[in-house]
């Protein structure tokens, strides 16, 4: 075979393709991705207008490829008043590419001493925008997990406004002393990284701790990471432990929640809430998140020396959050949520100012509320009312038991809100009360700056043995059943104002009723009878109708109807009441209908402020009656008792025209159905 017919198997090597492998052998053997980090600076800085400088870039490639850099510098917005958005000594951070362009999805990030700052303008401006720094749109960004070694983070929104200071530390949980709790069980050894913060939330200043894992889900993951940490904010003091997912967007909670505190109004800069000032609580419950739905289940607590249990949620949802709540109580301190309800104080213009804006704490709201108006009774504390137009509510609330600050004969409560775009109703607001209820439907409109308010307040089947002390033995015990209506309307922000402008009616009627004899005679003066009661026992005497009724206007009330008559007295007033100065002055003039002796019939008027009230005789009739005698005394001393002779002037009282114009508050008189049945027995 010649050397021409040599097989071509054995080609000649080319020696430019040998030098092209060889060459790429080399590169992929001694690449530097640091050739790179030049370029790459001037085009972060280029596109995001800020400085970006780092001296080491190392990639490791694949479909989610890692990027680990270091001495990381990053400047800030242009209208950001601090220089750089972050500075970190090692960064390593992965990046899919699955996900491009339609996000940038960081799978992880791990940074090692970081000193990071983020901000939000009221205009919604963010400086972690990385593309236009006045581009408003979402941001593309997404960051799935993060972990921190030794770090200091802050963020600041004006929007909300908002601001925290983040101290990060890791540790070793084997080498930690092991902590233990009140049950002697040692602390979880899955924390391993510590967060110091503080930081303000509405005007709100706070601080904390919390323990996490090594690795915090960050954003869109929804992959829950432990947590145990505890915050305080002034007296309200917060303690939780469970598992929270994406801690830079909560998207899911899982945890046991304690909250105590000085008072629930303290809470409002936190949850937007316009709750009371109560007196010092401690709640506690299961707290889950799940969408937007806060829920916490099996609550329970204590709100002063009232318990508490029930469930609640909060959505937080536009125009406004919801909250709802199904409070129950066994025992209920009407003190604890008495009528300093979202009271207190602050110096204005040199004077003291109740106001519900700035509650602080309660005894304060007491004090202030007593300098504010010494003289007064109605709770003049302001309400605010833009509280009620940031929150929509759905509470009830039962009490099976009612302690009363008062000799009130208060029983049981049950009570259902509902807010709604700034318009709260209480319907119903329902005592027990002396063997009957108080009924109650509340309308107020906080749509306004000042708060419109309408109210209709009924007493039924008020059991009026037990408005009688049971200490004053020498009164027999009354019977009957007393009714009254209450419906007025008016403008104010707080209750002693809206009061002094009120219009509207108050009417009063008690059927069935029995009253004690030795009251009735002394309503008339009757000093022979009420010596005989003394000497020989009180009993009591029907009731034959009573009723009242007044007209309100611009908080003034006249009385058009004001009767009682009993078996042997028919009792009739006039007179009014002014709820602006709180004063009142009535003449109340019994008129016996059977002769007596030892009497001094004369009208009594009763007047004087709700807080001091006072009395006096009409010395008119008083003095002639009295001057009479005297005179007779002096010629025959058994005549001195003739003009004490009463002769019995007083009529039977009309009572169908008393049904007529005490209206409903008489229906709501009418025995219940088992006074009923007595009755029917008897």
């Amino acid at each position: 075979m010649t050397p021409a017919a040599a097989p071509k198997s054995f080609p000649r090597r080319h020696p430019v393709a040998i030098g092209i492998a060889v060459a790429l052998v080399l590169l992929v053997l001694l690449f530097d991705w640091n050739w790179f980090r030049h370029p790459l600076e001037r085009y972060i800085s280029k596109k995001t207008e800020r400085t970006f400088t780092i001296s080491d870039l190392h990639v490791k490639l694949g479909l989610t490829p890692t990027i680990r850099m270091r001495d990381v510098v990053f400047g800030n917005a242009k209208w950001s008043k601090e220089p750089h958005m972050a500075s970190i000594p090692e960064l390593e951070f992965s990046v899919s590419l699955r996900d491009l362009p339609e996000k940038v999805l960081i799978p992880r990030v791990a940074l090692t001493k970081p000193d990071l700052l983020f901000e939000r303008l009221a205009d919604d401006r963010k400086n972690w925008i990385l593309s236009d720094p006045n581009d408003k749109s979402p941001s593309k960004l997404r960051i799935s997990t993060l972990s921190v070694d030794n770090g200091h983070l802050r963020y600041t929104d004006a929007g909300t406004p908002f601001n925290i200071d983040v101290l990060a530390s890791t540790f070793d949980p084997s080498k930690q002393e092991r902590v233990k709790d009140a049950d002697a069980k040692p602390v979880n050894d899955r924390y391993s990284t510590r967060f110091e913060f503080h930081g303000g939330y509405r005007d709100a200043k706070f601080k904390g701790t919390a323990l996490t894992g090594e690795v915090l889900s960050f954003q869109e993951s929804g992959v829950p990471f432990p947590l145990k940490g505890e915050l305080d904010a002034g007296t309200t003091r917060l303690e939780v432990e469970g598992t929270i997912a994406d801690a830079a967007n909560i998207s899911g909670i899982d945890t046991r929640l304690m909250i105590k505190g000085q008072t629930l109004a303290n809470l409002y800069p936190f949850l937007l809430l316009p709750l009371p000032a109560t007196p010092p609580y401690q709640l506690q419950g299961h707290l889950i998140l799940k969408g937007d739905r806060y829920s916490i289940d099996d609550l329970v607590g204590k709100i002063g020396s009232s318990d508490v249990h029930g469930s609640g949620a909060y959505v937080d949802r536009k125009p406004r959050p919801l909250l709802t709540a199904d409070l129950h109580s066994k025992l209920l301190d009407i003190s604890d949520l008495g009528p300093v309800v979202g009271v207190q104080t602050a110096e204005t213009g040199g004077k003291p100012d109740a106001t519900q804006a700035k509650t602080a704490d309660r005894p304060t709201a007491k004090t202030q509320e007593k300098q504010a108006d010494p003289n007064h009774i109605l709770p003049s504390g302001t309400f605010d009312g833009s509280r009620l137009q940031k929150i929509d509510a759905d509470v009830s609330l039962e009490a099976a038991q009612l302690k009363a600050p008062t000799s009130l004969p208060l029983e049981s409560l049950k009570a259902t809100l509902h807010l709604q775009d700034a318009v709260m109703k209480l319907a119903p607001l329902d005592f027990g009360f002396a063997g009957g209820t108080i009924s109650s439907h509340w309308n107020l409109d906080a749509r306004k700056p000042v708060i419109s308010t309408e109210a209709q307040v009924d007493f039924r089947h008020i059991q009026v043995a037990k408005l009688v002390p049971a200490s004053a033995e020498k009164i027999a015990q009354g019977a009957g059943t007393l009714g009254a209506r209450i419906k007025i309307k008016g403008t104010g922000n707080s209750i002693a104002d809206a009061a002094a402008k009120a219009d509207g009616e108050v009417s009063a009627a008690i059927a069935n009723g029995r009253i004690s004899n030795l009251i009735d005679a002394a309503s008339g003066l009757n000093g022979g009878k009420v010596l005989a009661l003394l000497a020989g026992g009180d009993k009591t005497i029907e009731v034959n109708c009573g009723g009242l009724a007044f007209d309100v206007k611009d908080g003034k009330g006249t009385a058009k109807l004001f009767v009682v008559d009993t078996e042997q007295t028919q009792i009739l007033g006039t007179g009014g009441f002014d709820l602006a100065q709180e004063t009142f002055n009535m003449e109340i003039a019994p008129k016996p209908k059977r002769p007596g002796i030892l009497s001094l019939r004369t009208p009594v008027k009763v007047f004087g402020t709700f807080k001091n009230p006072d009395y006096s005789l009409e010395k008119g009739p008083l003095l002639a009656r009295a001057g009479g005698a005297v005179a007779l005394a002096v010629v025959a001393p058994l005549a001195a008792v003739l003009p004490l002779i009463e002769t019995g002037p007083g009529e039977n009282t009309n009572c169908a025209r008393v049904s007529a114009e005490a209206g409903t508050a008489e229906k709501q008189a009418v025995a219940t159905p088992a006074g009923a049945q007595r009755k029917n027995k008897q």
